[in-house]
Parts: C-alpha cells; sequence; structure tokens
C-alpha cells in the first residue's frame, strides 16, 4: 500500500497540514528550495529575534493529558456554595457531548456569513428568546462577555441614550462587588459619574444617606440606576417603589437579575426597567473558575439601536422564506470605529448556545421546578439555622442565605470547608450560603451540622427521620414535592404571574433522542472547521485540537469557584502563572495578564494601562491615539471606551504607514500623544519594513506604542513585539493558541506589558480593601481575576504539544501556506499588497475591485458563491472595500489548499463568462448564489446557466457536498422589520408549502 504519508512522530506534525512533498511542491510554486529560505525572504531582519523560544519541550499527548491530570488534582473539589453570581449546574449531557465538547458547534466563526449559519443563529435566537421571555422585555442581544461587564455597558446604554451633557448613574450597593468594580472601573475611564447607594429603604433615602456619610451628589441630573434584583447579600429587592422613583426623575432603570430566579419572581420589564443584564452561567454552563460564561443585556423597544454586542434578527431569503443574519450591524465596531456601542467584537457564542438549549431541554415547567427546589432548599436552610438561635438578615431571598454570627464567619466557613462545603465571608461579621441546582437536601442538612456544630450549639440538629426509621437522606423525593409550598414563602406582590417560554421549541425535545437529532439537524446546517478550512483573513481559524480540548470538562477544572480559597485552587495558580509566563516569552514582554475575556478587552486593558502610566507621571494631557486607517474599529472603539480621542493616521499605497503623516501627526498633537496602536503584521496581509522606524518615532514624542497581537500566528518564534518597539499587546488565545472561536467566543484576550506598565495591569475586581500593593493596581477588566480561566488549559496544551522548535514551524507554515495561495491565484485574483521579495506574511489580500468595475461582480458574490463550493468566504471587504482577505493557516494541507484554489480559479471562469456575455451578471451563478437542495430539484428553472452549473460546479462535489439551508439572505429587509425572537413555526410551513 502506498503509503501518502509518513506516520507523525510528535504532535507537531499532526497540528501542521503541509509536510514532506507537499511542502516541497509548495516551496516549488514559490521559487524558493527551502522554507527556511522563503522566512528569511519574507521577514525583515530588522524584527528577527535573536534568541529562540524558551519553553519546556515538546511533550506526547499522553504526557501532557497525565501531565495536566496532575495539575487538575492540585484543584480541590467541593460543593461550591459561595454563589456571587456563581453556581454549580448541571450540564445535561446530551447538551455537553452534542454541542460543548462538538467540532460542529465548537470550531465555527461568528455568523457574518448567514446563508452558512442558520443553525447557531437559530440556536442563538433560542438564547435571546429565553432572555425576553424571562427579563419581560422586548429585545435581548446574542450574549455579553461576563456579567460584571454587562452591567458596565447597561450604565453607558444609558448615558447614550438619555443624551444628557450631565449627570450621573447611581449603582445599588448591592450589586455583586465584581460588578461594582468592572462598571465604576469604566466609567471613570470616560468621565462618567456614579454613586454607589444603599436602595433598601428607596432611592431618596439612599441618596440621603450617602451624603450624609459623607459623599457627594454630582451635578446635574439622574441618569440612570442600576439596582440588583436578587443581591450580593441574598436579599431580594421589592424594586417597584425605587423603579418609580427613578421614573418620575426622568431617568433610565436597568435591573441586573438572575434568569432562574425569574421564573419565580417579577419581571423587569412589569417592574418597568428599561434594561435588563445578568448572567445564564447557571442554565447549564460549568462554573470553569469564572468563565466563560454567557452574560445578556435585554431592552425595552426603542432601545434596540443602542444595544452593545451581537443581536441576531430573522429577515427572508431570495426566494422569501424566512432566514437568520446578525442585525443592526452598523452599531458595531468594526463599521462605526470609535461612534460604535461598544468595542465588543468577540462575545460568548457558545455558553449562550449552551444556556439556550438547557432551556429547550428542561423547557418553563422544568426551569420552575428548578428554581422552586433552590429557593426551597434555602428556606428549608434559613428556618434550621433560625431554629438554633441564629440570626439570618433577610426575610426574604431567593437562594442565598444571609448569617449573622458577628466575628465568627471566618471560623464557620473553614468548619464549613472541611465537611466539603465552600461558603462565602463577605465580613467578619456575616456568612452567606447559596444554594443551587446541585444542591440536595443532605447538603442542606450536612452544612447546616457543620455550622452549628462550630458553633458550640448544644441542640445541633440530629439526623431527621421518616415514620419507618430512615433517614431523610436515606429517601428519594421527587423533585416537586414540597418545592410549591417552599417557593409560596415570596410574597404574591413580588411573584410571576406572566408565561415564559411560550414558542413550541421550548415544548419539543423532551426526550434526549429529540435534543440529539435537533442539535445535529442544526449543526448540519453550518459550516466549521470540522467541515472545511474557512480562510478568513485576520481570524486564525487554525486546528482546535482534540486533546487540547480534552481537559476543560474535567470535574477539577470546570467545578472550582472563582472565589474559592487559594489553597483549594493551586493547580489553576500553577497552570495560570506557567501560561503567562511562557507567553511572556514568546512576545518579549515582561508580564503578562489573562483576565481580559476578549481580544477587545485586552485591548481595552492595555490602553488603559499607558493611560494609567501616563497619569502617574503627571501627563494627564496625553489622550490621543494614533491610529492608522487601515485598523480594525476594534482599536479606535476600544480607545474611545477608554477615554481616550483617535487621530487617524494615513496609509501609503503599498500598505504601510505613511511616515511623513505620521511625522505630521506626532508634531501637530506633540504632548498630547497617549500611544499609537497598530497592528503586525500589518492588516494588510504584509511585514512592515519600517515598524521600528514608526516605534522610535512615537517613544521619542513621549507615546506608547501598542502593537495589535491580532496577527501573532506570523511571529511566534521569529520576532517578538516587545522586542521590536512594543511597550503592550493583546494576545488572541482564540486564534494564535488553539481556543476555538465557538461561533462567536468564547475568547481570551491575554494583555502583554512591557515592565514600566506592569503596575498598571489589572487588578483583580474583588480584592480585600486590605489587599493593595499586592499585585496589580490597574481597573479591573473582568469579573474575576483570570477572566475565562476554564479554557486556558486549551492553551496551554497547545503550548506543552508544540514545544518551541513546533511553535516556530507552525509560524513558518502559515507564511508558507498564505504565500502559496497568494501565488497560485496571482492570475485569476491578485493580491493587493505584499512586503518584501514580493511576499505576504500570513494572509493575503485578494483586490476584486477591477473586476467588478468591469463585471459588475461584487467580492460579496464571489463570497456567497464560494458556499456552492463547500467553503465558507474569506473576510469580506476588510480592510479595503473590494477585496477578499485570506489566511489559510498552518494546519491545512495541500490537498485542502488546492481545492481552495481550485474553487476560486473555477468562480474566476464565472466572472469571466459575465465579462464575455453569456450571462448577465443579474442572471449569473454568482448573483444567484447560494443554491439550495430546494432551488435546484425544483420543477422550474429559468437559469440561464444549468442545474448542474448551480450545485456542482466541480466534479468533486458530487461526492462531498454542502448545501446551504437557505438562499441570499436580504440584510436590508432584516433591518427594515426588525424581528429578534423565535419566529412562529408557520412561518416555515409556509415558505416550504410556497
Amino acid at each position: 500500500m502506498n503509503q501518502h504519508h509518513p506516520a507523525p512522530a510528535v504532535f507537531a506534525d499532526r497540528h501542521v497540514g503541509p509536510r514532506g512533498r507537499e511542502t516541497a511542491a509548495m516551496l516549488d510554486q514559490l521559487g524558493y528550495d527551502t522554507v527556511d529560505a522563503l522566512v528569511e525572504a519574507a521577514v525583515p531582519k530588522s524584527i528577527r529575534t535573536q534568541r529562540p523560544l524558551d519553553l519546556p519541550a515538546a511533550r506526547t499527548e499522553a504526557e501532557v493529558l497525565a501531565h495536566l491530570r496532575d495539575v487538575a488534582g492540585k484543584n480541590q473539589v467541593k460543593r461550591q456554595m459561595i454563589g456571587q453570581g456563581f453556581y454549580d449546574t448541571h450540564t445535561p449531557a446530551v447538551i455537553r457531548r452534542n454541542a460543548l465538547e462538538s467540532p460542529g458547534w465548537y470550531t465555527a466563526y461568528t455568523p457574518y456569513q448567514p446563508e452558512i449559519s442558520q443553525g447557531r443563529l437559530e440556536a442563538l435566537l433560542n438564547f435571546q428568546q429565553v432572555v425576553e421571555d424571562l427579563t419581560g422585555l422586548e429585545i435581548a442581544n446574542a450574549s455579553l462577555l461576563d456579567e460584571a461587564t454587562a452591567v458596565a455597558e447597561a450604565v453607558a446604554l444609558m448615558w447614550r441614550a438619555s443624551k444628557a451633557k450631565a449627570g450621573y448613574v447611581v449603582l445599588d450597593a448591592d450589586l455583586f462587588g465584581q460588578s461594582l468594580a468592572v462598571a465604576r472601573g469604566r466609567a471613570e475611564a470616560i468621565g462618567l459619574p456614579v454613586v454607589v447607594a444603599n436602595l433598601s429603604a428607596g432611592l431618596a433615602a439612599g441618596l440621603a444617606e450617602h451624603v450624609s456619610d459623607g459623599g457627594t451628589l454630582p451635578d446635574g441630573e439622574l441618569v440612570g440606576l442600576v439596582v440588583q434584583q436578587v443581591g450580593a447579600s441574598g436579599r431580594i429587592l421589592d424594586a417597584r417603589g425605587v423603579v418609580a422613583e427613578a421614573k418620575a426623575s426622568g431617568a433610565l432603570v436597568t435591573v441586573a437579575t438572575d434568569l432562574l430566579a425569574l421564573t419565580l419572581l417579577t419581571s423587569p420589564g412589569e417592574l418597568g426597567a428599561d434594561i435588563s443584564v445578568g448572567s445564564a452561567q447557571r442554565f447549564g454552563v460549568p462554573l470553569f473558575y469564572g468563565g466563560p460564561h454567557a452574560a445578556y443585556i435585554a431592552v425595552r423597544k426603542g432601545l434596540e439601536r443602542q444595544l452593545p454586542g451581537r443581536l441576531v434578527g430573522v429577515s427572508v431569503d431570495a426566494d422569501g422564506s424566512p432566514g437568520y443574519r446578525l442585525a443592526l450591524a452598523t452599531r458595531e465596531q468594526h463599521i462605526r470605529r470609535e461612534r460604535a456601542t461598544s468595542n465588543i467584537c468577540t462575545a460568548q457564542a457558545l455558553l449562550a448556545i449552551v444556556a439556550g438549549m438547557y432551556a429547550v431541554h428542561h423547557g418553563p415547567q422544568g426551569l420552575k421546578a428548578i428554581a422552586e427546589r433552590v429557593h426551597a432548599h434555602a428556606t428549608t436552610l434559613a428556618e434550621a439555622l433560625r431554629g438554633h438561635g441564629v440570626e439570618v438578615e433577610h426575610d426574604l431571598f431567593f437562594d442565598t442565605v444571609r448569617a449573622v454570627v458577628p466575628g465568627k464567619a471566618a471560623r464557620l466557613a473553614s468548619a464549613a470547608a472541611e465537611a466539603g462545603y465552600n461558603l462565602h465571608v463577605p465580613d467578619t461579621d456575616h456568612l452567606q450560603i447559596a444554594c443551587d441546582e446541585t444542591t440536595t437536601p443532605a447538603d442542606v442538612e450536612a452544612v447546616t451540622r457543620s455550622l452549628l456544630t462550630a458553633l458550640g450549639s448544644a441542640s445541633a440538629p440530629a439526623r431527621p427521620t421518616t415514620d419507618d426509621g430512615r433517614t431523610t437522606s436515606d429517601v428519594r423525593v421527587p423533585a416537586e414535592t414540597g418545592s410549591a409550598e417552599r417557593a409560596s414563602a415570596l410574597p404574591a406582590e413580588l411573584g410571576r404571574t406572566t408565561p415564559y417560554l411560550q414558542h413550541p421549541v421550548f415544548h419539543t425535545h423532551r426526550s434526549e433522542t429529540s435534543l440529539m437529532r435537533y442539535l445535529r439537524r442544526l449543526s448540519d446546517k453550518d459550516l466549521a472547521l470540522d467541515r472545511t478550512m474557512i480562510p478568513l483573513g485576520s481570524c486564525t481559524m487554525k486546528l482546535n485540537a482534540a486533546v487540547e480540548m480534552e481537559a476543560i470538562s474535567w470535574p477539577e477544572f470546570a467545578t472550582i469557584h472563582p472565589y474559592a480559597p487559594a489553597d483549594q485552587t493551586e493547580g489553576y495558580a500553577e497552570l495560570i502563572s506557567a501560561l503567562e509566563a511562557q507567553l511572556a516569552d514568546i512576545t518579549g514582554y515582561a508580564a503578562v495578564s489573562v483576565q481580559p475575556n476578549a481580544g477587545s478587552q485586552g485591548e481595552f486593558a492595555g490602553l488603559l494601562a499607558i493611560k494609567e502610566y501616563h497619569r502617574s507621571r503627571g501627563e494627564e494631557a496625553r489622550d490621543l491615539v494614533l491610529i492608522p486607517a487601515s485598523a480594525h474599529g476594534t482599536n479606535a472603539a476600544s480607545a474611545a471606551l477608554a477615554g481616550l480621542r483617535v487621530v487617524v493616521v494615513k496609509t501609503a499605497d503599498d500598505g504601510e504607514i505613511l511616515l511623513d503623516d505620521l511625522r505630521a501627526k506626532l508634531e501637530q498633537h506633540a504632548a498630547q500623544v497617549a500611544a499609537i496602536m497598530i497592528t503586525y503584521p500589518s492588516t494588510h496581509g504584509v511585514f512592515e519594513e519600517h515598524v521600528r522606524e514608526v516605534c522610535d518615532l512615537v517613544h521619542d514624542a513621549g507615546g506608547q506604542v501598542y502593537i495589535d497581537g491580532a496577527n501573532l500566528n506570523a511571529l511566534v518564534g521569529l520576532a517578538r513585539p516587545g522586542e521590536f518597539g512594543g511597550d503592550v499587546s493583546h494576545l488572541n488565545l482564540h486564534k494564535t493558541f488553539c481556543i476555538p472561536h465557538g461561533g462567536g467566543g468564547p475568547g481570551v484576550g491575554p494583555v502583554a506589558v512591557a515592565e514600566h506598565l506592569v503596575p498598571f495591569l489589572p487588578a483583580n475586581p474583588v480584592a480585600a480593601p486590605d489587599a493593595s500593593g499586592d499585585g496589580p493596581a490597574g481597573t479591573p477588566i473582568s469579573g474575576t481575576n483570570h477572566g475565562s480561566a476554564g479554557i486556558l488549559p486549551i492553551s496551554y496544551a497547545y503550548l506543552a504539544l508544540m514545544g518551541p522548535d513546533g511553535l516556530t514551524e507552525a509560524t513558518k507554515a502559515a507564511v508558507l501556506t498564505a504565500n502559496y495561495v497568494s501565488s497560485r491565484l496571482a492570475g485569476h485574483f491578485p493580491t493587493l499588497y505584499t512586503g518584501p521579495n514580493g511576499l505576504v506574511a500570513h494572509e493575503c489580500i485578494l483586490d476584486l475591485r477591477d473586476l467588478t468595475a468591469r463585471t459588475g461582480v461584487t467580492a460579496a458574490d464571489v463570497a456567497k458563491r464560494l458556499q456552492d463550493y463547500g467553503f465558507h468566504a474569506p473576510t469580506l471587504a476588510f480592510p479595503v472595500p473590494g477585496t477578499l482577505m485570506v489566511e489559510p493557516t498552518e494546519s491545512e494541507d495541500l490537498a485542502e489548499l488546492d481545492r481552495f484554489v481550485d474553487a476560486m480559479i473555477a468562480i474566476r471562469r464565472e466572472i469571466d463568462e459575465v465579462a464575455a456575455g453569456r450571462w448577465t451578471v443579474e442572471e449569473s451563478p454568482l448573483r444567484g448564489a447560494p443554491h439550495t437542495a430546494a432551488v435546484v430539484s425544483a420543477t422550474g428553472w429559468d437559469k440561464p446557466y444549468s442545474r448542474e452549473t448551480a450545485a456542482y460546479p466541480l466534479p468533486g462535489l458530487r461526492h462531498d457536498k454542502y448545501w446551504p439551508p437557505v438562499r441570499r439572505i436580504d440584510d436590508a429587509h432584516g433591518d427594515r422589520n426588525l424581528v429578534c425572537s423565535c419566529p412562529p413555526v408557520e412561518d416555515f410551513a409556509a415558505a416550504d408549502e410556497g
């Protein structure tokens, strides 16, 4: 038997696609003898590092998994009853196996191409419907990064919507501590005054108390109020009065709340809220040591254009059939830049899908039953404590009991931990116990016993028994027994009376068979990396190896609470410390923080570090950021979020920064320049030869250099940003370091800084007040100290598997594949920008503008037609309108690269047919794309091209055909007729009949 490839000797050979004869063939195409010779020609010597990566040698898959088992074993798995926005939950196995751990879901990209994303768009619409129904508000987005940043986004939204020139926002003192820290930090960055007030006695009383305690009220009117319905202290606030007070003063109101509690409590919409925010984590998403978790934001009608983040809407396709798409994209950073509603790019799509499917799995009755059990357990616990003389502070609570234990909180928590339970210690005099979906009667009994025993109560409860002499822990009680009675302890005026989750999707999939098939049916509609390469420029859609993913579901990583004691999280501490150190070595910086839970948040953290550095030197006037015209919109949006002004620097015809314009801007703004933000290699896909000169010019003017790490996949092992002029960079672990994109998140955006910026790295959002000086003192960026810690084992495993040599070879392969594609397509779609020796970096921009001018065929037409060939389109119209940016990555082998090139060449022939007059562009297969099975098999066919041309433009497609589920989606229709909830099933039935 002829063996095409030798068996891989090391993991790097499984990660990197081209090898042996394939590599030789690609080099022949390019005219180079070796990969090293190609790299020498492509990468400027001026940026090359002079030292190899100082990382541990590569290990085998078995060795890495064994090592991760050892690391995980240093985390202690206990029953987590800490609460504070993070609760243990049962992830239904059918969802874990068929969504969270399925490459059909986790390797997909953000659904910018809606026709090949209908499955995950439907799943995200389910999530939006859950949030809309439970919050009682009309429009919800498709997820935010975490609850703390969601609160901050709501504060900013209220300011935007109010259009007030002066004023302030009031934050409920009973917001979760992380929400207060993040919201205050972000408000301060852009000069938005906030006041923290105790709202238990009302808004006016809270503000009066604030003033009597020595605080002041900022000038202007009350712009907005953020109230926590189920507070950090556990109390349920009857928010009707405080909402009415705020409304009477003309303010907007945000209610932060708990989705599970809303199955029992009056919805924010019924309370009069304009906005609601919170976390969907307890809907089946593991604790993950703090993340990733899907947060949400919902608004009343009229505020939808102010929403941050992605929004899934319903439109129609070319045949009038319903189809899903991302709606109101003109709000977003990639279009509006510094005027965007937010800097968010990556959100938490995969976790939102899990949470939405959790609701599909349980339905409204199941969710309510879980909530009733949780509340019943908390009520039982409170009654037991009160019955033994322990004061319980709040009469109204959902899941968290706050015990008053003067001077004894730490000792009691220690006793509970010895018994296997983690509790929350807000101060020396209070102890909080949070119940969740996983809490059992035995847990309630055990934690109560541990506390009363530690208190020395002579009347610690005997183990209750039944009439037949068995202990209650031996009896299996039906889930509903007692739940309704316990839930009725909530006052009727606070109870929910409105229905929710009435759409059929939440009532249909009760059997595992049905839900399994529903998940499969949705994933089959989409194109992800498990089907095809995704050649998106600047997105690095590389292999997410199964071995790298394996550890994240282990209980020792998945069930750890972010506020668990340090002596229980030594495994995470070891992993995070090692990962940060390795990333620092790779980038050439002094330190790294993994707290930012998206690339956009890493940008924000880096800019805040620069801003706070200048402030520490008495240079507050440095508030201006220079950004090249070719930069991604997130750069400008992040600068605005940090309270910095943006000045655009022109780019030259060859794609490089125009040095004369840079010099002029530096001279013009002089002492106002805080930094320049550049991407390297540039967003034009080339290694700019003058990058050191750019850095030197900015440094000489007193500014800092921010190097966006979006394209780090072209640098690892070859160059270090911290060595060729960078002061700070953010990285994308969901690009370069193999965390999957998840259909639009999760991501991790660590921020890496030079020595002088280390003190300004993000601080722990819940650090104790007396912990100042211990660790970074910058503005908290995310709700937990280590952000999306639960997926860090993926990147840790990738580095361990590849080792320094494998990482460097992967970078070289990425340069090879990009140049190969550029060269093979040169006669069909020329590459717009090239660097040294006519070569590109790790991606190339294909220029279609001349073809469009001559034929009317657009880059969007090519993108849609690629779907008929079974491909996700390259990046469309960025950074140059009328182009496609291709990034093949190192993971694609020659056969897949050639399959893509062959498809592009075939499409060029179709464009030539338009130019030759065989068919008009309007009647061409390009404008008709994509073609569904339904349209190709219909009785009538009136196109000037054949059905075969439509469906099987290349012979190989007959053996492996992906059928797009819808025709081209009408974007304008979707925005004109905004629908962001699940459409009636009848809409689809009518379309099928039509």
